[in-house]
C-alpha cells in the first residue's frame, strides 16, 4: 500500500468516527443518559448547578462512546484494509489472513483492556469454533492455526498459555503483525495530519446544542423553581420500581 492510500484510508476512517460520533449527539437525550448512570454518586461528588451536571453527564458518556465508536468506523476498517485479509463471518473474529505457513484468525480490539476469566472463556470458544471449521482444510494444506487478540494500542506480546489459547498483542506488536512494519503503528498517528480538527468544529456545534437540550430538560423535570437540583426526582426516575417511576415522553432508545 502506497502512502498515499494509507493516508486515505486515515482520512476515510476519521470521517466515519466524525460522522458516527456527531449522529450519536445529535440523537441523545437526557432522559436515556440519567437511566444508565449513578445519582448517588453524582451527588456524592458535590455538583450542585444544572451546567455542571450537564458537563459531567455528556462528558462521561463520550468517554465510552467515543471508543466504539472509533473502534467499528476506524480501528477495524483499516487493520482489515492494511492486514491483506479477508473480513471474518466466524462470532467474534473480525479477520482472516492467510499466508504460506499459517491461518491467523484475528480478533481487533480498540484497546488492551484486561479480559476476565469468563471472557478469555469465551474467546477461547470462539477461536475453537472457527479451527474446528476449519480443520479439514487445514490438514489439506499443512498450515498452522494462529488465533490472536490483537489491540490497537499499548504494550502486550503474549504467547498462548493454558487458560488462554491464543495470542494477545497491542501496539506496535499488533499493527507489525497485520504489516510487517514495526513503524507502522506511528505512521497511523503522523497521517492524521490536520483532518481531527477540520471535522472538530461540527462536533463542537452538536456539543453546544446536546448541552443546551440537557439543561434545559434537566431544569424543567429535576429542579425547584428557584434551580434547585431536586436530587430525589432524580434518583426516582433512575431507580425507582417500574410501576411507580416517573416517565418522560421526550425518552427515547439510546443510540
Amino acid at each position: 500500500m502506497s502512502p498515499e492510500e494509507l493516508e486515505q484510508l486515515v482520512k476515510q476512517g476519521l470521517e466515519r468516527f466524525y460522522e458516527r460520533r456527531i449522529a450519536n449527539l445529535s440523537r441523545l437525550q437526557l432522559f436515556d443518559v440519567l437511566q444508565r448512570k449513578n445519582p448517588y454518586l453524582l451527588r456524592a461528588v458535590g455538583i450542585r448547578s444544572a451546567s455542571e451536571l450537564v458537563q459531567d453527564l455528556l462528558k462521561q458518556h463520550i468517554l465510552a462512546s467515543d471508543e466504539t465508536i472509533f473502534g467499528d468506523a476506524f480501528i477495524e476498517p483499516i487493520a482489515l484494509a492494511v492486514s491483506g485479509g479477508k473480513k471474518s463471518s466466524a462470532e467474534g473474529i473480525d479477520i482472516e489472513v492467510e499466508d504460506d505457513a499459517s491461518y491467523k484468525a484475528i480478533s481487533v480490539k480498540s484497546g488492551p483492556n484486561i479480559f476476565n476469566s469468563s471472557q478469555v472463556g469465551k474467546m477461547n470458544e470462539q477461536f475453537d469454533t472457527l479451527r474446528r471449521r476449519l480443520d479439514q482444510y487445514l490438514r489439506q494444506v499443512r498450515k498452522q492455526f494462529d488465533p490472536i487478540l490483537g489491540a490497537a494500542y499499548g504494550r502486550k506480546a503474549l504467547p498462548p498459555n493454558n487458560s488462554r489459547r491464543y495470542r494477545h498483542i497491542a501496539g506496535q506488536a499488533f499493527w507489525e503483525e497485520l504489516t510487517g512494519d514495526p513503524e507502522f503503528y506511528l505512521k497511523l498517528i503522523r497521517l492524521m495530519k490536520d483532518y481531527p480538527e477540520q471535522h472538530r468544529r461540527q462536533f463542537e456545534v452538536e456539543m453546544d446544542k446536546a448541552t443546551n437540550r440537557f439543561v434545559r430538560d434537566l431544569l424543567n423535570e429535576f429542579a425547584e423553581e428557584d434551580g434547585t437540583l431536586n436530587w430525589e426526582k432524580l434518583v426516582e426516575y433512575n431507580s425507582g420500581k417500574a410501576g411507580q417511576r416517573r416517565k418522560h415522553p421526550s425518552s427515547s432508545p439510546s443510540p
